[in-house]
């Protein structure tokens, strides 16, 4: 099979690339942009370890071909803190401050929901955040400690403004 020419917008930063027409979304930006915190696990969709944020949007990169996305604005986890200074985004402090993570599989993609999840509801109750969750999965079960993280998170960004 012959390669195409692809031109992704990740973190900022425009690659171009040959990729093969049946090349997924997350394998392109693993194995040809070197981007290793979108994790593959299911790889059919159904834990969202594989989650990017597209023009600000969550979507499940292991189901998407990577030409698909073309002219749009892809975010992983390795762009989500300040190019600048490496200053982590609010949301990720939090899962490292109050223990967001244990495993790691599963925590880029929770992170970057719950990022889409602040961006458009800036103030989430209890149940909006387990709602925007509701399609990653947590192996090691620590829902309750992500929910607080978003949480508090919230609280922190409340009281910053």
């Amino acid at each position: 099979m012959s390669k195409m020419d692809l031109a992704l917008n990740v973190n900022g930063l425009t690659y171009e690339i040959k990729v093969e027409g049946t090349a997924t979304l997350a394998d392109v930006i693993r194995n040809e942009i070197g981007l290793t915190g979108i994790k593959l696990m299911c790889n059919e969709g159904d834990c969202g370890a594989c989650t990017v944020l597209m023009d600000g949007r969550p979507v499940l990169s292991c189901m998407m071909l990577a030409i698909d996305a073309e002219g749009t604005e892809i975010m992983t986890i390795e762009g989500l803190a300040d190019a600048d200074t490496g200053e982590l985004h609010p949301i990720q402090a939090s899962f490292v401050e109050r223990s967001g993570m244990q495993c790691g599989v599963c925590t880029p993609g929770m992170i970057l929901t719950a990022k889409a999840l602040l961006d458009e509801n800036p103030e989430p109750d209890e149940d909006d955040v387990r709602a925007a969750l509701s399609g990653n999965l947590c192996r090691c079960g620590n829902y309750q400690r992500i929910t607080e993280c978003v949480l508090f998170t919230v609280q922190e960004m409340k009281a910053g403004e």
